[in-house]
């Protein structure tokens, strides 16, 4: 993770997952809506539906993982699963290694999620508990990851603390508030925040303009400080656009004749209560 690409992977990760979550989330309040008012049953509000896309969205988020994992330890310079240096006596890109870490228990979470939607094998809350632990450990991760580094480089990091934490905490809510409506857009927030964050430590630490900020100046420290607000600003703009959308979007009426009364009822048994 010691470059901008090293950046711009887990930003992209977490930038898709965001916008994933804040979509998904939105047209389901939409439709539950829609269906509370009386208009036309849909099948995004099915049980079934809900759990195919909680199958692909574990899917997705294990795969990830996996690339995430494999790159770190498969590059030009990872350590390729040598975690010590016999020769060197020293331990051996451990900044690679914690970032696989990272990496693994986040697939931890898409597993679980699996496991799941997709078996009975273990009760519903798990998936969201193993998210908040996952969450948990990248921060617990991060704030032992910056001994020794300049202060611009350690501030961003700092930041970056924040909304991880705060996922953290919002997932581990959502254990026993599961379908709360404001953790799940709140979650979606902080995770394209974390997801944009990412790239804006890449460059600034890594600029691929070759651009180098001084690290050590206080005037630059102000500035990113102001720059994090103005992330979260846009996450939180990004997530009430996505939602205010969904809420104008309405079926049409007519649709409404076009289902059977069976049909009907057999929308109404399949609603996510």
């Amino acid at each position: 993770m010691g470059s901008f690409k090293g950046h711009a992977l887990p930003g992209s990760f977490f930038l898709i997952a965001g916008l994933w979550w804040a979509g998904k989330y939105s047209l389901w309040y939409a439709t539950l809506r829609n269906k509370s008012l009386g208009s036309t049953s849909t099948r995004l509000a099915s049980r079934s539906t809900q759990r195919r896309l909680e199958v692909i969205e574990g899917s997705v988020t294990l795969f990830f993982s996996v690339v995430g994992m494999l790159a770190e330890q498969f590059v030009a310079d990872g350590p390729r699963l040598h975690l010590y240096d016999y020769s060197e006596h020293h331990w051996d890109r451990l900044h690679n290694w914690q970032h696989s870490t990272m990496y693994l228990f986040f697939g931890l979470a898409g597993a679980m999620s699996l496991i799941v939607h997709t078996t009975d094998a273990a009760p519903l809350a798990l998936d969201r508990l193993m998210l908040a632990i996952a969450f948990f450990i990248e921060g617990f991760l991060f704030l032992y990851h910056l001994h020794g580094r300049a202060m611009l480089d350690v501030h961003v990091h700092q930041l970056l603390l924040f909304c991880v934490f705060g996922e953290a905490m919002v997932s581990f809510l959502e254990v026993f508030h599961r379908g709360n409506m404001l953790l799940e857009l709140l979650r979606a927030s902080l995770t394209i925040l974390q997801g944009s964050w990412f790239w804006q430590i890449g460059f600034v630490l890594y600029s691929p303009s070759g651009a180098e900020w001084d690290q050590k100046d206080h005037n630059n420290m102000m500035f990113i400080t102001m720059c994090y607000c103005w992330h979260l600003v846009f996450s939180l703009l990004i997530v009430s656009v996505l939602v205010v959308r969904s809420r104008l979007k309405r079926t049409p009426p007519m649709e409404m004749g076009l289902l059977k009364p069976r049909e009907r009822q057999q929308e109404s048994e399949d609603e996510i209560l």
